[in-house]
């Protein structure tokens, strides 16, 4: 126990006496946070809009005015030129037409029906979709309203009242989605990476070797570089949870102590995870580049912006085996829906095999390079 304890004094004295490692550990990650939380979103405003109005009439500027008026639309252009529209659609500084068609208000008084049509840039087909349906929901509410002004002569047609409520998150705040996400991805990258670089980083200045000869014992030895950034990236949580809570505004409906438990365990399988990059490389670039390789493919399938539930069935298959999926699922059942210790058990099961299998691997592998 005293030589883990004066190699975890050793290792702590270096990471602090390292002037770029400093930032990375402790600046970089709350930078992140904050950006990545507010950028990190679906929600589009200030959506450009151009309009050819060939009625002119107190309905169509009425429906002009209802996406004007909401925050999410910006007119751009009103004209009767179809092509100066499209042209402008084509430079990108539009991303809807509306072609309000002749007779339009006289089609509705009299019959109830007129026809509106939008041209959508579906270059991105996720934010097209959005943007649908906000237009969607404007003309919807257009229709309410000016059927009640309206004096047509039709019967209006039956509807069905539907009152709904948000669960786990009432106001729609997609931050409150994002954050629980985002620290997952801080913690896991602060662990592989720098668990990574500081076992390769021995193998550059040429005292691994000096290290392998001395009376050190393997498991003092690797429990030695990898405690401090395990005590690193507990901290890096739980600053990160209280700037989500103060900050953000972010629940914590669960037991923190469950988040806790559930990050000391899947950081090993971090740390693990870097240690075995380590021992297969002998630079900390080459530890960098295969380290954000897997990093990559794990954080874009492992449901932190996209839902996994919108993957194809294989690539839900593999998430599966995602520890980044499984922590990032398990953080937000217990911040968001106030998930106990038994919803989060299946978790903790797969974090406990995926760590003994990622350390005893790097163990193994470590022992070859001695």
């Amino acid at each position: 126990m005293r030589t883990i304890l004066i190699i975890l004094r050793k290792e702590f004295r270096q990471i602090f006496r390292n002037k770029a490692m400093i930032p990375l550990i402790f600046f970089l990650p709350v930078l992140q946070l904050l950006i990545l939380s507010n950028a990190a979103t679906y929600e589009i405003k200030n959506i450009k809009f151009n309009v050819v109005d060939y009625d002119q009439s107190h309905f169509s500027r009425e429906l002009i005015s209802k996406f004007t008026a909401s925050n999410y639309f910006i007119l751009n252009n009103v004209s009767f030129s179809v092509q100066m529209s499209e042209e402008s659609f084509k430079k990108n500084q539009s991303k809807l037409i509306i072609h309000i068609p002749k007779d339009f208000e006289k089609n509705f008084r009299t019959s109830g029906l007129s026809e509106v049509q939008l041209v959508i840039n579906a270059e991105d087909g996720s934010a097209a979709g959005i943007i649908n349906n906000y237009a969607l929901n404007i003309i919807r509410q257009f229709n309410i309203d000016m059927g009640i002004e309206s004096s047509a002569k039709f019967e209006p047609v039956p509807s069905i009242n539907i009152d709904y409520s948000n669960w786990y998150n009432p106001e729609l705040n997609y931050k409150t989605y994002m954050v629980p996400g985002i620290l997952v991805v801080l913690v896991t990258m602060i662990g592989a990476f720098l668990s990574g670089m500081n076992v390769v980083k021995e193998k550059e200045i040429g005292t691994i070797e000096q290290l392998n000869v001395t009376p050190i014992k393997k498991y003092q030895f690797i429990v030695g570089k990898l405690m401090p950034f395990w005590i690193i990236g507990i901290g890096e949580l739980a600053f990160g949870l209280l700037l989500g809570i103060i900050i953000f505004k972010i629940p914590l409906l669960g037991n923190p102590l469950i988040i806790f438990m559930l990050a000391s365990v899947y950081l090993f399988v971090v740390l693990g995870m870097g240690l075995l990059i380590s021992t297969l490389t002998e630079t900390q670039q080459q530890a960098m580049f295969i380290a954000w390789f897997i990093l990559v493919l794990f954080i874009l399938m492992g449901g932190v912006f996209t839902p996994i539930e919108s993957m194809p069935d294989w690539a839900q298959r593999i998430a599966y085996f995602n520890p980044i999926a499984q922590f990032n699922r398990a953080m937000r059942m217990i911040m968001l829906k106030g998930s106990g210790f038994k919803d989060v058990l299946p978790a903790l099961y797969f974090f406990l095999v995926y760590a003994s299998v990622m350390m005893s691997l790097a163990v193994w592998r470590y022992k070859k390079t001695e």
